[in-house]
Order: C-alpha cells, then sequence, then structure tokens
C-alpha cells in the first residue's frame, strides 16, 4: 500500500514538473489508508508520509517492493502565493542522464548508487553492507507475526484531511467596561473545512452564558449561547466560517471572550493561537492566581517520551510579567509539587513580549509517574525578586469534548476472522486516572472468555494486556453481552498511549480464545452534537442484516432527532471491504441507509449517504411521518452496503423516540457531511490544494462531480488528485417502444405510440424543469428514472431514482428483485443487481456478490488494463519499466512483488546493468576473467 501511494506522489510530481496535463486514473494509485503528516506552523513539503523542509532534497522511498529510488531526485522548492506566503512545491527527476562516463572498461553498480563506478578494493564497504542491511531490514518487517491493518497512529488520526488545530489562553481583562475577573480558561480549537469546533475548560469563575469570537478590529463575528451544565467543560461549534474570518484566524488576529450573566457580569479574554504541541499533548494543566483579579494565568501543555519517563511541557502565560516592567528578561522558577513537597525545579527567563517557554523534567520515578496518573502534581511557576507573582495548577489526562470510543471486528482480530459479530466501547478518562468504560459485543461465535484493553502486540504469541475487565462482563442472548465498570488506576504511561490511539480492545472467546474481535480505542474529534457525549452508540453488525452476513466489518452509530424533527446521524466502521492482501489496501468506503424493519415491499428507505473514509456523518430533513413513527416504536434500522454486499453488509436496529407526528417541519434540505466533503473553493484557493484535480484544462476540488467535455454521457468525479470517470448506466425500460433524444444519453419510452401514456406527455410539456439530482447534478424530466451517481462507486445499478413530476422531488429505491424457483440462481452479468435462474448450460460465475460497475475482476495498473492472473513489469515515472518487480492480476487485486534474491556472503557486493541480484565482486570478477578466458580460446580455434 505504502509503496503504491508513494509511486502516486512521484507520478503527480513528475506530471507537475514536466507541466503537463492528462487523465488521472484510480489504478496507480489506490488510494492511501494514511494521509502525509503536515509539519505544523512549518512551510515545506509533504512526500510519502514525511515532512521536508523548504529546500531539502532526497531519493524517494516506494517501500516495498520498489525499495528507494536512487536515480530520482526529488526537491523541495519555495514557492510563494499571492498574499506572500512562502510553502513548498514537489519537483522530481531523473539524475541518470547526469552520470559521468566510468574511466574503467568494467564499471560495476553499487548497492544505494544511481550511477556506475570503477571497483575500488574496500572503499565503500561500509556503506554497501548498511544499505544492504537497511534492505534486509525493510523486507523483514514484511512478514508481521499478527494482524496490525486496522491500526491507526496518533499522528494519522490528528492529521485530520484539512484539519488545523488552535488554542486559547483566556484570563481577566483590566481594560474592558465589564468588571474583570479571576476565571482563567484553556479553548481549543479545530478548524475542519468550514467548522469551528472548539472544547473550553475554566476554573475560578462561575459558568459562562455565552462564548463570543471578535474580528481583529473588535466587532462580534459569532456568539454561542452556552447551555446551562454542572460541568466545567463547553462544547459547541461554529459552523460556516466566512473566508474573512478563516483567514484571520490562520493569520492569528481572531480573539475570544467569555462571559457570564450572573451579577458579577465577569469577562475573560484571550487571543487564539496555533501551536506545535496540540498535536503530541496528552496531559494538560490550567494555572491560576489565588490573586483576586489579577488578570494572571497559564496553561501547560504537557507529554511524555515514548520509550523514556522524561515529561516535555510547554508554558503558555500571561500577566505574570507586568508591561510597565523596565527589565528586558524576568527570572523565574518552575516548581513540581506533590502536597506542597517540592520534587523538581527549573530556572528560567521570561519578558513581555515572550513568555512562553518549553522544559523536559527528565527521568521521572515510580512515584512521580504515579501521582502524575493520579492528577496529584502540582505545576507552581512564579517570579523571583521584588513582590513575586505566582501562578499554579494540577496536571491530568488532557480533557476534551472528543469521544473516546472504538468499533471492535473481526477483520480486526489478531487472527481476521468473518463472523458477522460487532463490538462497541465508549470510555471516560478523569482527573484522577479512573477510567470509566461501557462495552458491548453481539454476534459472537461462541461465548466470551476474556474482556482486556491491550498495547499493540509485539509478536502473535505475545498479547501485551494493560487492563483485564473480563469480571464486569455479562453475558446477553444471541452471542451478546456487556461490560460496564471502571478502571481505578491508569498508569501515567497508558493514559498517554489511551490518548495518542495506541490501546485496543480485545474480545477472546471459546472458539477463538486468542481474538475474535479486536478494534482501535480512537479519539473521534467533538462535531457538533451532543448524542454521542449522552448516549451509548448502536452497534451495526453483519449478523444484523437479512439474511445475515459472515463480514470481518462491524460498526456502530449514533442517531438522534432534534426539535424540528430532523435526523442526526453519525456512523463509524471498522473493516469495511477490506483487501485481503495487507500490502494494498484502499479506503474504507460504503453506502449508508435507514429504512423499517418490515421487509415489505412498501416499507420506506432512505439513501444517508455515500460516504469514502472510516465515517459518515449529517442532517436528513425530509423524513417520512411513517419513518419517524417506526423511528420512536424501535421498529428502524440503519444498514450499510458496499460492493460486495449490495444488499447490506452490516446493519443495527435503532430506537429515537420523538413526538413527531407531522413528519419533518422547516425546509426540505438534505445534508451530508463525510470524510471527504469539499465545498465550492475560488480557483486560486483551488490551484494550492493538494488534493485538487486537474482535468480538461481545469482544477476540480476534490469530492466534487461534473460532465467531462469529451462525452456528456460520462460523470467524472476527483476523488484526491484521481479522476474518476463513469459512463452513465441506463435503467432497463418496460415499454415495447423506445426513442433516443439527441439531448439525453439513455434512451426513453416512446409515449406517443402508447395511447394510456398521453397524459403523461401532457405533464412532461407542461413542467420543463423536472428535478435537479445532487449525485450526477444533472436535471431529469419529470416520470423519468435512471440510476444514482454516488462517489467514489460511480452509477448505483441497485438502486433507481424517479423524478416525481411537477413538485420536482427525487424518490430513490433499492431495485427488488423477482423471487426465484431455481436452488441455484447466477448473476448474468458481473453488473447486474439480480439474480436469474441459468440455463441448463450457464455456468455460475465465481463472486455472485459483485455490484454494479465492477465489470469483470481485471485490474488497472497506471493506465494499463490486465486480465486475471496476467503478470507484467510496473513502469514507474521517470524510471521507467522495472524489470527486477513482477506485478499480477489476482482476481481485481493488483499485487506486486520483487525478484528474490540469495543471500550473500561477501561484503562488497555489486549489482550490474540489466541484473536484479546483487553479486559478490570476487565472483564476478572470477566470472569475467573465465568469460576472457573463453574468448581467447575461441580466437586461438580460429
Amino acid at each position: 500500500m505504502e509503496a503504491l501511494r508513494v509511486l502516486w506522489i512521484l507520478g503527480c510530481a513528475w506530471i507537475s514538473s514536466a507541466q503537463g496535463s492528462r487523465l488521472k486514473t484510480s489504478a496507480l494509485p489506490i488510494q492511501p489508508e494514511r494521509e502525509p503528516m503536515i509539519s505544523k506552523g512549518l512551510s515545506g513539503c509533504s512526500f510519502g508520509g514525511r515532512f521536508y523542509s523548504l529546500e531539502d532534497t532526497w531519493h524517494p522511498d516506494l517501500g516495498e517492493p520498489f525499495g528507494v529510488m536512487h536515480c530520482v531526485m526529488c526537491h523541495c522548492e519555495p514557492q510563494r502565493s499571492r498574499r506572500g506566503k512562502v510553502f513548498g512545491k514537489v519537483s522530481c527527476r531523473n539524475m541518470k542522464q547526469d552520470c559521468p562516463e566510468p574511466t574503467c572498461d568494467d564499471p560495476v553498480l553499487l548497492p544505494g548508487h544511481c550511477c556506475k563506478t570503477c571497483p575500488k578494493g574496500d572503499s565503500g564497504r561500509k556503506e554497501a553492507e548498511s544499505l544492504f542491511e537497511f534492505f534486509q531490514e525493510k523486507d523483514d518487517d514484511l512478514h508481521k507475526s499478527y494482524n496490525d491493518r486496522s491500526y491507526i497512529s496518533s499522528e494519522d488520526s490528528s492529521n485530520r484531511d484539512s484539519a488545523s488545530d488552535f488554542v486559547a489562553l483566556l484570563t481577566g481583562v483590566t481594560d474592558s467596561w465589564l468588571p474583570s475577573s479571576s476565571g482563567v480558561a484553556r479553548a481549543r480549537f479545530t478548524l475542519t473545512r468550514t467548522s469551528l469546533t472548539f472544547s473550553i475548560t475554566f476554573q475560578r469563575m462561575n459558568r459562562p452564558s455565552a462564548v463570543t469570537f471578535l474580528d481583529s478590529d473588535g466587532n462580534t463575528a459569532f456568539e454561542f449561547r452556552v447551555p446551562q451544565a454542572d460541568t466545567d467543560m463547553i462544547c459547541g461549534v461554529w459552523k460556516n466560517l466566512p473566508k474573512s474570518h478563516m483567514r484571520q484566524l490562520e493569520a492569528e488576529q481572531l480573539r475570544v471572550s467569555m462571559t457570564t450573566a450572573d451579577n458579577k457580569k465577569e469577562e475573560i479574554q484571550g487571543k487564539i493561537i496555533k501551536h506545535r504541541a496540540l498535536f503530541a499533548e496528552t496531559f494538560s494543566a490550567i494555572l491560576t492566581s489565588e490573586e483576586v483579579h489579577s488578570g494572571m494565568g497559564g496553561i501547560a501543555m504537557l507529554t511524555l517520551s515514548d520509550t523514556e519517563n522524561n515529561l516535555h511541557f510547554i508554558l503558555i502565560l500571561q500577566g505574570l510579567v507586568s508591561h510597565g516592567s523596565s527589565s528586558a528578561q524576568v527570572p523565574v522558577r518552575v516548581k513540581l509539587l506533590y502536597r506542597q513537597h517540592l520534587l523538581r525545579e527549573i530556572r528560567a527567563n521570561i519578558s513581555t513580549d515572550d513568555s512562553d517557554f518549553a522544559e523536559v523534567l527528565a527521568d521521572l520515578n515510580s512515584r512521580e509517574l504515579f501521582w502524575l496518573s493520579r492528577g496529584q502534581l502540582q505545576i507552581v511557576v512564579e517570579t523571583e525578586g521584588q513582590n513575586p507573582r505566582q501562578i499554579s495548577g494540577y496536571i491530568s489526562g488532557k480533557t476534551s469534548c472528543d469521544t473516546l470510543q472504538s468499533v471492535m471486528s473481526g477483520g480486526s482480530a489478531l487472527t481476521p476472522g468473518k463472523t458477522g459479530g460487532v463490538g462497541s466501547a465508549v470510555f471516560t478518562l478523569h482527573h484522577n486516572g479512573s477510567l470509566d468504560y461501557q462495552v458491548l459485543v453481539a454476534g459472537l461465535s461462541s461465548a466470551a472468555v476474556g474482556v482486556t484493553i491491550e498495547m499493540k502486540p509485539r509478536r502473535r504469541s505475545k498479547r501485551s494486556v494493560l487492563y483485564d475487565i473480563t469480571a464486569d462482563f455479562a453475558a446477553e442472548e444471541r452471542g451478546g453481552g456487556r461490560a460496564a465498570g471502571s478502571v481505578s488506576r491508569v498508569e501515567a504511561r497508558h493514559i498517554h498511549m489511551l490518548l495518542q490511539n495506541e490501546l485496543f480492545v480485545n474480545i477472546a472467546t471459546a472458539e477463538q480464545q486468542e481474538s475474535e474481535l479486536r478494534g482501535q480505542i480512537r479519539m473521534l474529534p467533538y462535531n457538533g452534537l451532543d448524542a454521542r457525549r449522552n448516549e451509548l452508540p448502536v452497534p451495526l453488525a453483519g449478523q444484523f442484516v437479512s439474511p445475515a452476513v459472515r463480514t470481518g466489518a462491524a460498526g456502530h452509530a449514533w442517531v438522534s432527532v432534534d426539535e424540528q424533527c430532523h435526523l442526526h446521524y453519525e456512523i463509524v466502521v471498522n473493516g469495511l471491504s477490506k483487501s485481503e492482501d495487507a500490502s494494498v489496501n484502499a479506503h474504507l468506503h460504503g453506502l449508508a441507509e435507514i429504512g423499517e424493519m418490515d421487509d415489505s415491499s412498501t416499507n420506506h428507505k432512505r439513501l444517508l449517504t455515500g460516504f469514502y473514509g472510516q465515517q459518515a456523518q449529517g442532517v436528513l430533513k425530509d423524513i417520512s411521518v411513517e419513518l419517524l413513527r417506526h423511528l420512536d416504536e424501535g421498529m428502524a434500522y440503519i444498514q450499510v452496503s458496499t460492493k460486495m454486499n449490495p444488499r447490506g453488509e452490516i446493519r443495527g436496529q435503532i430506537h429515537v423516540p420523538n413526538s413527531c407526528e407531522f413528519g419533518s417541519r422547516g425546509e426540505v434540505v438534505e445534508e451530508a457531511e463525510f470524510d471527504d466533503l469539499v465545498f465550492v473553493r475560488d480557483p486560486a484557493e483551488l490551484r494550492k490544494d493538494p488534493h485538487t484535480c486537474f482535468f480538461e484544462g481545469e482544477h476540480h476540488a476534490h469530492g466534487s462531480q461534473w460532465t467531462p467535455q469529451y462525452n456528456t454521457c460520462f460523470t467524472c468525479t476527483c476523488q484526491k488528485k484521481t479522476v474518476i470517470c463513469d459512463p452513465v448506466i441506463c435503467p432497463a425500460l418496460s415499454c415495447p417502444h423506445t426513442i433516443q433524444p439527441e439531448d439525453q444519453c439513455c434512451p426513453v419510452c416512446d409515449e406517443k405510440k402508447e395511447t394510456k401514456e398521453t397524459t403523461a406527455v401532457e405533464k412532461v410539456e407542461e413542467d420543463p424543469e423536472g428535478c435537479y439530482f445532487e449525485g450526477d447534478q444533472k436535471m431529469h424530466a419529470p416520470g423519468t428514472t435512471w440510476h444514482p451517481f454516488v462517489p467514489p462507486f460511480g452509477y448505483i445499478k441497485c438502486a433507481v431514482c424517479t423524478c416525481k413530476g411537477s413538485t420536482g422531488e427525487v424518490h430513490c429505491e433499492k431495485v427488488t428483485c423477482p423471487p426465484l424457483t431455481c436452488s441455484r440462481p447466477i448473476r448474468r452479468n458481473p453488473s447486474d443487481c439480480c439474480k436469474e435462474c441459468p440455463a441448463e448450460d450457464t455456468p455460475p460465475l465465481e463472486d455472485d456478490e459483485m455490484m454494479q460497475a465492477d465489470g469483470t475482476r481485471h485490474c488497472k495498473f497506471g493506465k494499463n488494463y490486465y486480465q486475471n492472473s496476467e503478470h507484467w513489469h510496473p513502469s514507474v515515472p521517470l524510471v521507467g519499466e522495472m524489470k527486477c518487480i513482477t506485478c499480477w492480476c489476482d482476481h481485481g487485486v493488483t499485487k506486486c512483488q520483487r525478484k528474490q534474491c540469495p543471500l550473500l556472503s561477501c561484503s562488497n557486493p555489486i549489482r550490474r546493468e540489466g541484473k536484479c541480484c546483487p553479486e559478490c565482486i570476487e565472483d564476478f570478477m572470477e566470472k569475467e576473467e573465465m568469460a576472457k578466458m573463453v574468448e581467447k580460446k575461441k580466437t586461438w580455434r580460429h
């Protein structure tokens, strides 16, 4: 997977450097599970999951089996935008043409080099040995003895697509017309697309009534009314930020203010800034002063080293140094206390202009780590000299409005399986280090015998169990059960790992005693909905589909209905449609729908969204009265379908009490937000977006769809630099006479020949407007039917949409297949939705669960198509054909492997041109001498 991802990046860098514009197809590349990590606050380039500074050069590493491209040199070139902002652009070139001509007769190619050189005794031997060992280690990494395909590192999870993190320290305002406050607050913000979510914790003040955002001129840009609660946490979202305010946010020109509505009328305020420490922060503290209305305060962001017990921290301080101070530098002491006993002390200097600083407390002992985990360590900052000033606070695990949750699936088990079971877990971390948990499992193949919280195993036979919570598990019917309780003493190291997404929940059963279900505990970013803060999610499993599906996928969902009778949903999946080959994994993707448990032909179903990623969320506003009634009665379901299981892969029954007897109120609008939704952007911003597609002379935003100029009967979509164009699939018509209108792609019934259709013709003529369908972004005439277009799947042949007359409403339904009398039905064509009874001489298809648009199970690599079992040598931009690597098509999945080379015992291997494997230089010289002797003998004979 990593190899194909970097191949894609390399290809794009080559295209951009050559100023070429061409169609980018979807097979080279398969989209990555991980996106390159952007280094916060730095200008540079992201390439292959690594960050490079401006002017850096490097050889791209495509991973196994391709390796490092030593003849390709990439460069992070500095560029300047119209606004003067400096950014990096990757360009790559082939260096082979720059190689000097060797002076010897028999030059050799050393491992890790691009150019041939003349053999030299032992020089370069150590370099060759280290490179050889490096490749051996990389090869060993391919053969892991445990399943880690579901693992998402902290870098991946924190680097959400197009998301930026900000922080603000709020303290008392001394120059405000409102009375000053002794309160201090820490606010964390996440900008995702055009929504700014925030989590705010406060101390030494009553709960605020309003959170106000102020622009660069001090005017109110947005005001959030704080709901009443008994906590010190405020969760909110500012939706649809104007571009002007987004620019001010990025330029650190916005401020945030909080005011109370009580008799005191307090106000605290602070500047919103970017900070690199937010990415790694796992512990935090709010520092307050015992003085009243002092305007002093601070926040500490802390994290543990990954391998050592060093506590890194950054302090952001306010008011500790008075603005009237004549001294450029003010000495301060930073103390670490336990119950007023001094444990550590650090001295530093701060100034009015720069009161922030970073330090490390090295080698915390076991007692200090224990007190850290329990929230009992106090950090104190005080100035020295006359009139010392002091602020302090207690360190605890970082808290926010985000949700700690896990979806456990069979596909992520240590030995992957397809049982159709599901596990769902939600966690709450408290200031005192205790961890509350609620775990639910269903659809297990046998009784659960172990429920554990674990680390990633180092070896298959060596699981790293941290906390065994099996004693709290209570079994239920149908292979299910629940566990609810609390781990009272979570170690500091484990709190750090938990908040870095490095822990897992494992379910062992009588039949699978190591692992039947497993899932990573991940922090789900707050999105403005409170359903998952107050309710448990609904589990989604293959066992709940009718008939049951044995799948390795699972999921859970939060569903709620608001006062306007609009339905809010959020779905998280794990193991959905994963390739059996762990080295070639595409993004998770599926279709989410909601419907009634009644399986009759009159039941009401609604397509929620097509999504591409691990989660989907949105709002459905035009819900029928019948569906709302079934939600209230607990007789509705949410179902996720995939290409492999178009009639449902995982499903869950939902119960949402509501009093919506008259259906949804308000405007009839449907909103869907999913992992890769992109809003309309201006052309200048589109050109800078690394996910933009360039096609037919125009830039298209990631996630957008359009009709191409070369053929109006195609629909194209942009998926992260990749243009995918699908031909329009026409629905089958039941009428005997059809015509092909010039302005349409599909034939329609010739209603003029059918007297019974006269009224329908008149109706079409009266209302030429028809329906606008968001999927293909086209107008459809009243009464016409079509297959919906859902990125990234293309046209969904198992669903049919209809334009309902003059109302302009579009209704989409799944195709209802007729009942069959034969015992072994087949799918006549891979793109057919329904099976049929075969003729006696018709063999069944191998893959009878394929959905439309799959076609034959061929493979697409680059611009070329390959049949099943066909072999080829891949071609890489700037390098050409790589004859030492063989790829083959395995039922629609491209697999590649480097030629296996024997291990060499010599210390100075060389590689000859045209040869795939290195040789010992002694053997090479011996062969050369033998060849020369043979040539001489031939000459003597003649």
